[in-house]
């Protein structure tokens, strides 16, 4: 799979894979076959986008394009924890998707669709996933959404 041109098709571009910003490490291979990639909010390249809560500031489709950017961050840890070569890459296993929202805000899956929706574009089959995605009553820093993932590698 050639990550960078699968976006290109989509109009879309990698971003810089992004610093932690507390103490954690952005990503962790695990047993040469797990990899697990920290909780990513929409901020791309350092910049932020739709802060705040869904059902009181923000839109299901900000959300939704919110969701793509932590889509698009994940792919970019991943990319950095393969050193590119994404034939590395098995498949997604499992997106985790918490949603900034009021509590009378029902739709977490329409939002989270974002991000599964970009991975099965990029991916193909091998980004088919089990997912959650709930709702919680605040996100670090304000953001509206926090993804994050789990990919088999190929043991090599």
């Amino acid at each position: 799979m050639i990550l960078q041109e699968k976006l290109q098709t989509l109009g879309l571009e990698l971003p810089q894979a992004a610093a932690p910003a507390a103490n954690y490490v952005p990503y962790v291979v695990a047993d040469d076959d797990m990899l697990y990639i920290a909780g990513q909010i929409p901020f791309l390249n350092g910049e932020q986008m739709h802060k705040g809560r869904l059902g009181e500031d923000l839109s299901v489709e900000q959300g939704v394009e919110a969701a793509q950017a932590c889509a698009l961050n994940i792919l970019a840890q991943a990319n950095a924890a393969v050193d590119g070569d994404w034939g590395k890459v098995k498949r997604l296993v499992k997106l985790g998707g918490f949603v900034n929202c009021t509590p009378n805000f029902y739709d977490h899956p329409k939002v989270i669709n974002g991000a599964s929706d970009l991975m099965v574009k990029v991916m193909g089959e091998a980004g088919k996933h089990a997912r959650f995605a709930v709702g919680a009553p605040s996100l670090p820093l304000g953001v509206s959404v926090e993804i994050d993932a789990i990919f088999e590698l190929f043991r090599f």
